[in-house]
């Protein structure tokens, strides 16, 4: 494949030249990914310092023993002879770090990574911190699942939620608790990867789809020959790339480039129960059926009234509670769906009676219960 590897590429540039695209193409780049690309997770425990009086305090003991076990490293010898008070302090838990917070620090190590380059990384509480605005992580060691170091974090945390208290009173915007620190971590280790150790690659598509795989094969095999994409399955194809890295990094440029026209998504309704959102894909259908909708609403009113007695009868004052009680049930119209009406048409006939997005949720839940909404139906 070498010898004729640059002839593909000059028939693959032609395809990339900027041409009419087809209606609905996707970039390969978008559909799939390459899985010798794979981010890992890392994970540490630090401190952040630096807080104002919003620490964990004297009543968290891993943070200070966290703050004794550094200070020691750093040459303070609190192991050694205290004085009075220091061991009456030490005695019944006195140690107070109340600008120190434990903290747990997480990170996505993007694949391909080499030292020195900079990832994010999210920082969160252990203890009992109020806040972690203003604070500064100390120099913490990022693990990945083999108890290996892959990078050191350090830096001021960022952190956008406030909580501020006073007489009774408490405001809170966000999550004071948890916070960022851009590009707060070095990458000190790399992680092995099979893309320069094969003859083939693997590419994975994002959404499994047997249509989508199948296209994306053939655009490959147009392009740089008909033995060069394998599918293997739904998801994952096989790719028989150059053996020079160099050569191999540009013939995964252009493949990643080609544009293919993916398949259409399963139909699928997705309803948030908590927020009351709905998303209906394009292609859901619904038999024919019929839909009634009504809620029935109680209103009760209480008029709290006052009962005087007679003059000269020696009565007392009484005070009196009337409740007045309403029951409306509106009068809704009943929604008959033809067979195969699609979302628009779905769409419109709920709005037409006015229903709300928790009433949408009930009559899509009652259309699939009773078999007529051709689609899957996720509540989340």
């Amino acid at each position: 494949m070498n010898s004729s590897f640059f002839k593909h590429c000059a028939i693959a540039l032609c395809f990339m030249l900027p041409v009419a695209q087809e209606a609905q193409a996707d970039r390969i780049k978008d559909l799939a990914s390459l899985a010798a690309v794979r981010t890992n997770q890392l994970v540490g425990y630090g401190i952040v310092v630096g807080l104002q009086g919003t620490g964990d305090g004297a009543d968290v003991s891993f943070t200070v023993q966290t703050v004794r076990a550094m200070l020691n490293k750093m040459g303070v010898g609190l192991d050694g002879p205290l004085s009075d008070f220091e061991r009456t302090a030490a005695a019944v838990g006195k140690i107070d770090v109340k600008n120190v917070a434990a903290v747990m620090v997480t990170a996505e190590l993007p694949g391909m990574a080499k030292p020195g380059q900079r990832i994010d990384i999210n920082v969160g509480t252990l203890g009992k911190a109020s806040s972690l605005r203003g604070g500064t992580l100390i120099m913490t060691s990022l693990r990945g699942v083999d108890g290996e170091v892959y990078a050191l974090a350090q830096g001021v945390v960022t952190t956008t939620g406030i909580d501020a208290s006073a007489a009774g009173s408490k405001v809170a915007i966000g999550v004071p608790t948890s916070a960022r620190v851009p590009n707060g971590a070095t990458v000190e280790r790399i992680v092995d990867t099979p893309f320069d150790k094969t003859e083939f690659v693997m590419l994975n598509v994002r959404e499994s789809d047997f249509t989508t795989t199948t296209a994306i094969v053939a655009a490959v095999n147009k392009t740089f020959g008909s033995d060069v994409a394998r599918a293997l399955d739904g998801v994952s194809i096989s790719l028989r790339a150059p053996l020079d890295m160099s050569q191999r990094v540009a013939f995964m440029s252009m493949v990643e480039n080609l544009d293919v026209i993916p398949g259409e998504a399963a139909a699928k309704v997705v309803v948030n129960s908590r927020t009351g959102t709905v998303v209906i894909s394009r292609n859901v259908k619904v038999t024919a059926a019929a839909v009634s909708h009504g809620t029935i609403s109680v209103s009760i009113a209480a008029t709290n009234e006052v009962s005087q007695p007679n003059a000269f009868s020696q009565g007392q004052t009484t005070p009196v509670q009337n409740a007045n009680i309403a029951v409306n049930e509106p009068n809704k119209p009943m929604i008959l769906f033809q067979p195969g009406v699609d979302l628009r048409q779905i769409v419109d006939a709920v709005n037409q009676v006015g229903a709300s997005p928790s009433a949408m949720i009930a009559i899509l839940e009652a259309l699939k219960s009773s078999g007529s909404l051709r689609a899957e139906l996720v509540v989340i």
